[in-house]
């Protein structure tokens, strides 16, 4: 779920007027994160370079870049490291069938094309692709038109 409360505060914030500070409770409130969690993701997101943070009034949670420059792919590896879909695609050398296994070719195959199609989402096109019904907190009635991206965050 990390990677998935991470897209959310991202896509949150890439929603607002550019600049905006929000407070982490109020993030947590409109999408659905649970109060607990928040910080800790927001401060790997802020280790990343994705998000930025300021205490004291005036303060609160923002992108530290625009959203337009921000991908999907940045999130999922800020919250979980490279993208690979097995063990063996980081770390090829802890297997001693790594070299002769056509298994593990096919899933680095597969982890590099599932980390080029992250890359190319950004956060500014998810932030258009909302509905007033999404952006008050509510999960969205349907799949829209673009599918995958919709039900991922």
């Amino acid at each position: 779920k990390p990677p998935d409360y991470a897209a959310r505060i991202v896509r949150h914030l890439a929603s607002l007027e550019p600049g905006a500070r929000v407070t982490a409770g109020e993030i947590a409130r409109k999408r659905l994160i649970p109060p607990a969690l928040i910080r800790r993701i927001v401060s790997r997101l802020s280790s990343a370079g994705i998000l930025k943070t300021a205490r004291g009034s005036g303060g609160g949670i923002a992108l530290a870049r625009p959203a337009r420059k921000v991908s999907l792919r940045e999130v999922v590896e800020a919250m979980e490291g490279e993208v690979a879909l097995n063990g063996c695609v980081v770390k090829p050398g802890d297997c001693p069938l790594s070299d002769l296994c056509p298994v593990q070719r096919a899933w680095c195959r597969a982890s590099r094309r599932l980390a080029s199609a992250l890359g190319r989402i950004r956060f500014s096109d998810l932030a258009a692709s909302m509905t007033p019904k999404a952006s008050a907190g509510k999960p969205p009635a349907g799949r829209g038109r673009r599918g995958e991206e919709e039900s991922m965050s």
